[in-house]
C-alpha cells in the first residue's frame, strides 16, 4: 500500500491537487452565463427526455401507429442525451476539473493519515 501511494503522490495532477491546496472556493463565486446556459441545457435535456418518450408512446397508442414509437422513442432520447453532453460541455468542465482536484487531494490526504510512512516529506500530513 506504501508503493501505491508513493506513485500516486509522484503523478503531476496529485502534485499540483496538493501543491495549491486544491479547496472548493471557486463554488461561492457567482455562476457566468456559460455556467448558466449549460447548466440550462441540462435542465432542458432531461425536459426532452423521458417526457417527449412517454408522450410518443401515448401517441403512438392512440394512433395504433408503433412505429411511432419505435423510431421516435431512440432519437428523442438520443437528441436528449446529446444536449446533456453539450451542457456538461459548456458548464462543467471547469467545475468538474476543480471538484476532482479536490477530490484529489481530500483522497490523497485520508490516505496520508492512515498510512503516514507512505507520506511524501514535502506534503507532512495535516
Amino acid at each position: 500500500m506504501k508503493n501505491i501511494i508513493a506513485k500516486l503522490a509522484g503523478l503531476p495532477f496529485v502534485q499540483k491537487a496538493m501543491d495549491e491546496e486544491a479547496d472548493l472556493g471557486a463554488f461561492k463565486q457567482r455562476p457566468t452565463l456559460k455556467v448558466v446556459l449549460g447548466v440550462s441545457l441540462i435542465a432542458f435535456s432531461y425536459l426532452i427526455g423521458w417526457p417527449l418518450i412517454g408522450l410518443l408512446t401515448s401517441l403512438s397508442i392512440y394512433y395504433h401507429q408503433p412505429l411511432l414509437i419505435a423510431v421516435g422513442g431512440p432519437l428523442a432520447y438520443g437528441l436528449s442525451h446529446l444536449v446533456f453532453l453539450a451542457g456538461m460541455y459548456i458548464a462543467g468542465a471547469k467545475y468538474t476539473r476543480i471538484f476532482l482536484r479536490w477530490l484529489t487531494r481530500a483522497a490523497m490526504l485520508k490516505l496520508m493519515q492512515k498510512f503516514p510512512a507512505a507520506a511524501p516529506e514535502n506534503h507532512p500530513v495535516r
